[in-house]
């Protein structure tokens, strides 16, 4: 399949509104014919992963974008960053790493993208409606966008994101096709327990167990007999991401696309029903820690996807004016951190020894204390799946009141077990 571009398409690729557009365009374009894609398709907005620095070839890149004259041509919102501009927490990053990140997160303030730097950008006003074709980056976004939103996106990476947004367009393929968003096997939890099911682990336990069983496969959840939450759907989908290569998932009788599971299937049978045990539920957590046996916590680190609102109001509550002795470092954006300013509540945090973090997370940027065989507490399955790696920190799992309660105490301490 050879694919067609407009006569627009092919002017803008010529240079006919600048280098930088050209080069977007051209990028698209060549992406959407190793994808075997016919076309291109218009897109409604974008959220762009591409800004959070990993070496300067991304920072000259999109400064590169910037000297053409580019801009994007429709809403796009930013991912997190590798510094906090807002000065909530220290990042650790010397130069000129650090200088290069500055620069690179400046370079798409200039190409007119939203300083949203969140990961989770639906809870901070980006929602696109549903059906409408997106193309945003950032794993947890993307699946949160396809499967709880309904509108339509590919998992689109650095530095392909910023090019769809510049030029307009994606490559028609993939999860823009309602063909491709059926479900092909189903996922049953209706044999769960209750307890766990309305506990606050199960969805990223839960989320944690559907990536790696299903891969990049999708997926409908079958046996959920109430709406979990936002949160739970945006915790769920985040550890889906992390250990699967997830785009979409569906809940029957949650999501849009899902009212039931023959509809879920696109009315056709399923290749595979998996029946998750509780035996399974207790493997699927315990891979989620990696430093058993701990004695101590060195630091605790919650909000991966960046904290909503909601989950900083339960923090306060666990939290309740106690001290931590060991830091707990809270992620979240800048949306919820202009309303924790409004009537004093970040300071009450920041006095009982919450570390607040804003436009970046400490699992992609060194803000954690350099400590060889150090300990982290979270409550977030993408934080557990990816902070061994990129912090050198073992992990433990619990809830946010065991993340809490061991933040006071310096050891781990757990309440709930599945």
């Amino acid at each position: 399949m050879s694919l067609i571009l407009t006569d627009d398409e092919r002017a803008i690729a010529g240079g006919r509104d600048g280098e930088g557009a050209a080069m977007a365009m051209r990028i698209v374009a060549e992406s959407a014919r190793l994808l075997a894609a016919p076309r291109l398709i218009p897109i409604e907005s974008a959220h762009i992963d591409g800004a959070l620095y990993h070496g300067d070839s991304g920072t000259l890149f999109a400064e590169s974008l910037v000297e053409g004259g580019a801009k994007v041509a429709v809403r796009s919102t930013l991912n997190v960053g590798a510094l906090d501009l807002i000065g909530c927490s220290r990042v650790r990053l010397e130069e000129p790493a650090r200088g290069m990140a500055r620069r690179m997160m400046y370079a798409y303030r200039r190409l007119g993208c939203e300083p949203s730097w969140t990961c989770a950008p639906y809870q901070a006003g980006h929602r696109p409606a549903f059906g409408t074709n997106v193309a945003w980056g950032e794993s947890n976004a993307v699946v949160f966008c396809n499967s709880v939103l309904g509108a339509r996106t590919n998992r689109y990476g650095d530095f392909l994101d910023i090019a769809c947004a510049i030029a307009g367009r994606a490559p028609d393929c993939g999860l823009h096709w309602v063909k491709n968003r059926k479900a092909r096997l189903v996922f049953d939890v209706g044999g769960l327990s209750p307890a766990f099911m309305k506990s606050e682990i199960a969805w990223p336990v839960l989320g944690s167990l559907f990536g790696r069983e299903v891969g990049d496969t999708v997926g409908v959840v079958a046996g959920v007999d109430a709406h979990p939450g936002e949160d739970a759907l945006k915790a769920f989908g985040a550890a889906a991401a992390s250990t699967g290569a997830v785009g979409l998932f569906h809940i029957v009788g949650v999501t849009p696309e899902a009212p039931d599971l023959a509809t879920a299937l696109g009315h056709m049978p399923a290749e595979a029903t998996i029946v998750v045990t509780e035996q399974m539920v207790r493997d699927a957590q315990a891979r989620l820690s990696t430093a058993t046996g701990a004695d101590r916590v060195d630091a605790v680190a919650i909000g991966s996807p960046h904290l909503s609102l909601a989950e900083v109001g339960r923090l306060e509550v666990l939290v309740a004016g106690r001290k931590l002795t060991v830091p707990l470092y809270a992620c979240t954006g800048r949306h919820v951190l202009t309303a924790l300013e409004k009537d004093g509540r970040r300071k009450a945090l920041e006095k009982a020894g919450v570390v607040i973090v804003a436009d970046t997370c400490v699992v992609v940027t060194p803000i954690l204390p350099k400590r060889d065989g150090g300990v982290l507490m979270t409550n977030s399955g993408k934080f557990a799946q990816y902070a061994p790696g990129n912090t050198g920190y073992a992990v433990l799992y619990g809830s946010m009141a065991d993340c809490v309660e061991s933040a006071v105490a310096g050891r781990p301490v757990f309440g709930f077990r599945s």
